[in-house]
């Protein structure tokens, strides 16, 4: 079923989103993802960079919507940690770089559902108040409200996303914002008095239920690719808060008010539970690289976002469309968190054919020499007037579990035994 109405575009999501899952990743794993420690929300130069490497661009430019869910969908499916204000893969993202991306699309939704990251609400800036005590409901039971509306939504067919409303407050799926009828009167359009929601018909479902809808739907379950998309310019697309006071001035009452329906996907019906496995669509662009034996990658067809930065991360750029490796940027991406058995599979699934024997060669020298030494974490240095102090202590049946000899005089002990280790050494007679 196609949707045309002769103005909205329309956006099919399922393809492009592995694609930037991917490129959002390898951002975070060159660390070029920053947050706010306080609302671990993106700043402008992440948001800035993750729009750069959107396969299709952001639904609309200079407005960040998927650029500004991509760093807190990380966050929320713990694929990214935040640490002094930048964002840092952990085991679980690094999996993901490897794992189907529809699977981790499915994790990353129901996480989502799940958390409180942030309130989808706050993104409605218009709608003032919102910061008042116990004004607004809780987030999860909201949020998860609309994940089941999505849930109703038939496969394969666009829904209007007035029709949505309808069928939400059919099934008593509404996500009530206002904690009271007193909490209404605190929210507000421009002027806390006269521009008050709790006035009869100021703060009907469309504007504060089907704004915080919107907002769900179109920043967290179209950039995962979950929905199809049929959207058009913010202003002037909604009319439904043109009698309440003050807003002659405002041309649009949420950045997300754009948008005319939505369309569950395969990636979608897999993700709601909706089906058991989900096949993605076969790739028509030429992804081409050749691999030669001088260490050059050379891209010979179009070079997706998420491809450059998979090349950036292992290799020097040396001319507009030749990647070089070498024994340095192949270290580099290691101390990074690169694997090199991924980078493998991707020249090999790129460029078509096995790779050269010299880089090949090249590449099983680096991660031998690499893994032939280890980071076993901290340790305490323990350090003895003579030699037979040291191996009394590493003798003992308690102590000498919990520490272990280096030359004569020095015992290390783990940061995780060093209580232990300081109870059997007392028992022995040494205060540290």
């Amino acid at each position: 079923m196609t949707y045309d109405d002769g103005e909205a575009a329309v956006r099919v999501t399922a393809a492009e989103a592995p694609a930037n899952l991917q490129a959002v990743l390898q951002l975070c794993a060159a660390g070029k993802l920053r947050c706010s420690e306080k609302t671990r929300r993106p700043s402008a130069a992440t948001v800035t960079a993750v729009t750069s490497v959107l396969a299709a661009g952001d639904f609309y430019a200079g407005e960040p919507i998927a650029a500004f869910a991509w760093p807190l969908l990380l966050q929320a499916g713990g694929l990214a940690a935040l640490t002094e204000g930048k964002l840092r893969l952990t085991a679980r993202g690094r999996a993901a770089l490897t794992r189907p991306a529809a699977e981790t699309i499915r994790d990353l939704w129901r996480r989502w559902t799940d958390n409180t990251l942030i309130d989808e609400f706050s993104r409605i800036e218009e709608i003032k108040g919102q910061r008042g005590k116990n004004v607004l409901t809780a987030v999860k039971p909201r949020r998860q409200n609309v994940a089941a509306a999505l849930a109703l939504c038939e496969q394969g067919e666009w829904v209007a996303i007035d029709d949505l409303f309808a069928l939400m407050r059919r099934q008593g799926l509404s996500p009530v914002i206002a904690r009271s009828a007193r909490a209404m009167w605190k929210l507000y359009l421009l002027d806390p008095q006269y521009g008050s929601l709790g006035y009869d018909g100021f703060g009907d479902w469309p504007i504060l239920e089907g704004r915080y809808t919107l907002a769900v739907v179109f920043e967290y379950a179209a950039t995962l690719g979950l929905i199809d998309v049929a959207y058009v310019e913010p202003e002037g697309a909604r009319e439904d808060y043109h009698d309440n006071w003050g807003s002659d001035g405002l041309e649009r009452l949420s950045r997300y008010d754009g948008l005319r329906a939505i369309r569950i996907n395969d990636l979608g019906a897999f993700a709601l539970g909706r089906s058991d496995t989900y096949e993605p669509p076969e790739s028509t662009t030429d992804l081409g690289l050749k691999v030669l034996p001088n260490f050059d990658v050379v891209v010979t067809g179009t070079l997706p976002p998420v491809d450059r930065l998979t090349l950036d991360a292992y290799a020097v750029q040396t001319s507009d469309r030749v990647w070089t490796l070498s024994a340095r940027s192949l270290r580099e991406a290691l101390g990074k968190g690169g694997d090199l058995g991924r980078l493998r599979a991707f020249l090999d699934e790129r460029s078509g054919q096995p790779l050269p024997g010299t880089v090949a060669t090249l590449l099983t020298d680096v991660e031998r020499k690499a893994r032939q030494v280890r980071d076993r974490g901290l340790v305490r240095l323990i350090e003895a007037d003579d030699a037979a102090t040291a191996a009394l202590i590493a003798g003992d049946r308690k102590a000498g579990k919990l520490c272990r000899l280096l030359g004569d005089r020095h015992l290390c002990v783990s940061l995780e035994d060093e209580a232990a280790f300081r109870r059997a050494a007392r028992s022995l007679g040494y205060v540290l």
